[in-house]
């Protein structure tokens, strides 16, 4: 089931003292709380990156109690709280005892400059008072020690990095939100060559969120046979109009991978699924289905996600790329280094993403399987590759111990022609010499496969690790 594409729903609490409320009459800028509700109005205006739930500023306990319970009815995917001066603390502690398990941004806001020279009229006086949320943040950050909640994050800075900040954390705690509604499929299962990609599906629901449907090949050859002719044929004209192809593609077998491409994602939509983790190289796959499915996403506008190799890390990797990015996502493994060069040459043969327009794709063989004996060997697939420019490339996998790690980093990917037969493929730099740097990863000890992203969302993966209490590391 596709979750809903949305907006981060953030709770915003200004916390300020009672005492100080009734201050200022007949001053120039006005009471107190007038100046509070301004500062208010204000800030909220920087929050076009999310929905915000507002309850006020906060004075008093009681407006404490009804700022938790308006947060928590509306399952706010985060809160950011920040201290508009300095404030008595009992309202504070009773949001850190009292709030649910929640990401929380603990956010103070250097002012461009203070507002006032000296404090020798009511007025300006009154500006003092009002300026020092440093004053507030200070003593907040001994309760916030005190309390260690989980899922706590601290920073300071002006108000474009603050926000910048808290824009980052909202995405991750909105990501956060939807890994724990949605569902993976595996198809068939594990894949046995490589058990280091193996997680526990108990672990990866109590921890990272998703459940995980595990579905059969009968339940597959069943959804292709009630596939009509006429979609997949609609579909192939589409893709035979969107890429070229060469003189290797013969129709029915281009049929038959069409035609298993939308079972494979009909079945995962069947199963309340976003994502498809596919042992593609399975041999009851292959004899019964004859193929490696080559064409999903099958159009622009799909809802599913397909990742090769029985990987769930790897697809979870893919996942939170695409949901922190909302852009096409390729699944990869490093092949080989070219030291004249200080490149490497990374992709995967099997279902990848190919409709990113960066990108190069055709219409080829799957070479791997040309001269096998299963029954559609020579089947068409969908050759890319990856796009020039910027990537985030991550990675997830389920330590000894338990633990998840995600390790993430950024590579330049450039641009080169199709190299590769039957693979989509690209070649990187990275960002430290290239025997560094595939060092630095068999030290933290990983897996082969990875998710690659046009773009930097480092701070938002780090920031997710941390929500997730996933190990994390930075490359």
């Amino acid at each position: 089931m596709k979750l809903p594409n949305r907006k981060p729903l953030v709770g915003v609490l200004f916390i300020s003292p009672p005492r100080f409320r009734n201050l200022g009459e007949g001053t120039e800028h006005g009471y107190y709380y007038e100046r509070k509700e301004r500062e208010a109005a204000s800030l909220l205006q920087s929050f076009a990156f999310a929905d915000v739930v507002f309850p006020g500023v906060v004075y008093t306990r009681e407006d404490m109690d009804q700022a938790v319970a308006r947060f928590t009815q509306a399952q706010v995917d985060m809160v950011f709280a920040h201290f508009l001066s300095w404030s008595d603390d009992f309202a504070w502690i009773r949001f850190l005892r009292n709030m649910i398990p929640m990401p929380i941004l603990f956010a103070t806001i250097s002012r461009d400059e203070p507002g006032f020279e000296d404090s020798l009229t009511e007025d300006r006086f009154i500006e003092f008072l009002s300026a020092g949320g440093l004053v507030g943040a200070l003593e907040a950050s001994g309760s916030v020690g005190r309390f260690a909640r989980p899922m706590m994050r601290t920073t300071i800075g002006s108000r474009a990095e603050v926000m910048e900040t808290a824009r980052q954390m909202a995405q991750a705690a909105k990501l956060r939100t939807q890994l724990r509604k949605t569902s993976f499929g595996l198809l068939p299962s594990y894949n046995e060559a490589m058990w280091s990609t193996y997680v526990d599906p108990y672990d990866l629901f109590m921890k990272a969120g998703p459940e995980l449907r595990f579905l059969t090949i009968a339940g597959l050859e069943d959804v292709i046979a009630d596939i009509p002719k006429a979609e997949v044929e609609a579909v192939m004209d589409d893709l035979l109009a969107s890429f070229p192809s060469d003189d290797t593609v013969i129709r029915d077998k281009f049929f038959a991978s069409v035609e298993a491409s939308i079972g494979l994602e009909r079945i995962t939509r069947d199963a309340g699924a976003e994502l498809l983790v596919l042992n593609d190289i399975d041999q009851v796959l292959m004899r019964h289905i004859g193929l490696r499915p080559g064409f999903t996403p099958c159009s622009d506008a799909s809802d599913v996600m397909v990742v090769p190799e029985g990987d769930i890390g790897g697809g979870l990797a893919c996942y939170i790329l695409h949901k922190l990015s909302e852009k096409p996502v390729n699944f990869v493994e490093p092949f080989h280094v070219d030291k004249r060069t200080g490149l490497f040459a990374a992709g995967h043969a099997g279902p990848n993403n190919y409709r990113n327009p960066e990108g190069k794709t055709r219409i080829s063989i799957d070479a791997r399987f040309a001269r096998s004996s299963f029954k559609h060997a020579g089947a068409p697939f969908a050759w890319h590759v990856i796009g020039a420019g910027p990537k985030t490339m991550l990675h997830v996998s389920q330590q000894a111990n338990g633990r998840f790690k995600m390790v993430c980093t950024t590579v330049e990917a450039v641009d080169t022609p199709h190299f590769l037969a039957g693979y989509s493929h690209g070649l990187f730099k990275p960002p430290l010499p290239v025997e560094d740097f595939f060092g630095r990863l068999i030290k933290i000890g990983v897996t082969q496969h990875y998710g690659v992203v046009s773009g930097d969302y480092t701070a938002e993966a780090e920031m997710l690790a941390e929500l997730l209490d996933f190990d994390f590391f930075r490359i």
